[in-house]
C-alpha cells in the first residue's frame, strides 16, 4: 500500500527569500538521494486556509518500510535539521 508524508511549513518571518529557496532545494534533491521516494512535490502555499503555513511537501513512498528508512537517512536529516531551525513543521502520514 502507498504511503503519503505530508508536510506543512511555517517559515518565521525573519527568514530571507534566498534562505527558504535554499530549504525547498535541499529538500527537493532528497527525492533523488533516499531509496524509496517514488515522488516528491514541494509548492508556496497560495491561499488563507492553511494557518499561516507557507509551504508544503508530499513524499510518496511504495509502503511504510521506506517511509521508516527514509526519516533516519543522512540525506533527509541534513535536508531537515536544518529546517527545524528557520519554521515550524507539522507532518502526517497516510496510506492509500
Amino acid at each position: 500500500m502507498a504511503v503519503q508524508h505530508m508536510v506543512w511549513i511555517r517559515f518565521k518571518p525573519e527568514v530571507s527569500p534566498e534562505r527558504i529557496r535554499d530549504h525547498l532545494d535541499n529538500l527537493r534533491s532528497v527525492r533523488d538521494r533516499v531509496p524509496g521516494v517514488v515522488e516528491l512535490v514541494i509548492g508556496e502555499n497560495f491561499t488563507d486556509r492553511a494557518d499561516g503555513y507557507t509551504h508544503g511537501m508530499i513524499v510518496t513512498f511504495n509502503d511504510r518500510a521506506s517511509l521508516e528508512s527514509y526519516l533516519p537517512h543522512p540525506e533527509h536529516v541534513k535536508a531537515a535539521g536544518p529546517l527545524r531551525d528557520d519554521a515550524q513543521l507539522m507532518a502526517m502520514d497516510i496510506e492509500h
